[in-house]
C-alpha cells in the first residue's frame, strides 16, 4: 500500500482490525473523560474488556505494520486515517484525500495531544455518510463515523449529535448503558478542548 509522504511506512489495509474486540476502546477510551464525568472510562462502555484492548494493541501499534483505514467518499473529498507506529513515537494521522486520489494532505494527527484544523460536524457527517461504493475502504457509516469522531472540532454541534453517537456506538456493539456513558465523555472532550485557531480555514473549504 502506498501513500504519499509514507514512502517509509509499512502501511498495511487495517479496516478489518475496526470489527475486532478491543479496537474501539483503543481508538476513542482516552477522549472519553475531561474530568467532568462521574465513572473512570472502561472498555465495557464499548462491550469490550482490558484483555481485548491489550490483545488489540499489540497489532494495532506494531512497528512493523502500520493499519491504514480507507474512507473513500463518493463525492468530494474522503479521508484516511493512518496508524504511524514509529518506534517509540507513534501517533495517528488524518489525511484527506482529494477526488481521484491526485493529492493527499495531513489535516490533524494524535501524539498524546492532538493537533490541526480538524472538521466541523456538517463535514465530518457528508464524509462519514457517503462512501464509495466503487472504492476500497469502509464503507459501514457508523465505523466511519467513529473512526473520524477524533477530527470533530466545531462549537456548533447540533443537539442530534448525542443520539447519532449512541447509536454509532450501539451499533459496533456497545451496551446501551456503556454507549450512553461513553457518548457524554466523548462529547464533553470534543466541544471542550482547545480549539484551533478560528482565522484557520477549514480543509475542506477550498481555501
Amino acid at each position: 500500500m502506498l501513500i504519499d509522504g509514507y514512502d517509509g511506512g509499512p502501511l498495511v489495509p487495517g479496516e478489518s482490525l475496526a470489527t475486532r474486540p478491543g479496537f474501539w476502546s483503543n481508538h476513542l477510551l482516552a477522549m472519553c473523560s475531561d474530568g467532568r464525568t462521574a465513572e473512570r472510562p472502561v472498555p465495557e462502555w464499548f462491550g469490550e474488556d482490558g484483555a481485548d484492548a491489550d490483545a488489540l494493541s499489540e497489532t494495532l501499534f506494531d512497528p512493523e505494520r502500520w493499519p491504514v483505514f480507507r474512507l473513500p467518499a463518493e463525492d468530494g473529498p474522503g479521508a484516511v486515517v493512518v496508524y504511524r507506529n514509529l518506534d517509540g513515537d507513534h501517533g495517528v494521522d488524518y489525511l484527506l484525500v482529494h477526488p481521484g486520489g491526485s493529492h493527499v494532505e495531513q489535516i490533524a494527527g494524535r501524539d498524546g495531544d492532538f493537533s490541526g484544523p480538524g472538521l466541523t460536524w456538517r463535514e465530518l457527517i457528508r464524509i462519514a455518510d457517503n462512501p464509495s461504493l466503487a472504492a476500497e475502504g469502509v464503507r459501514d457509516t457508523a465505523v466511519r463515523f467513529l473512526l473520524l469522531l477524533p477530527l470533530l472540532d466545531d462549537l456548533g454541534v447540533p443537539k442530534t449529535a448525542s443520539a447519532r453517537l449512541v447509536a454509532a456506538l450501539a451499533a459496533v456493539g456497545a451496551p446501551p448503558d456503556g454507549a450512553l456513558l461513553a457518548a457524554e465523555g466523548l462529547l464533553a472532550h470534543l466541544v471542550r478542548r482547545p480549539r484551533h485557531d478560528p482565522m484557520w480555514a477549514s480543509p475542506l473549504s477550498g481555501r
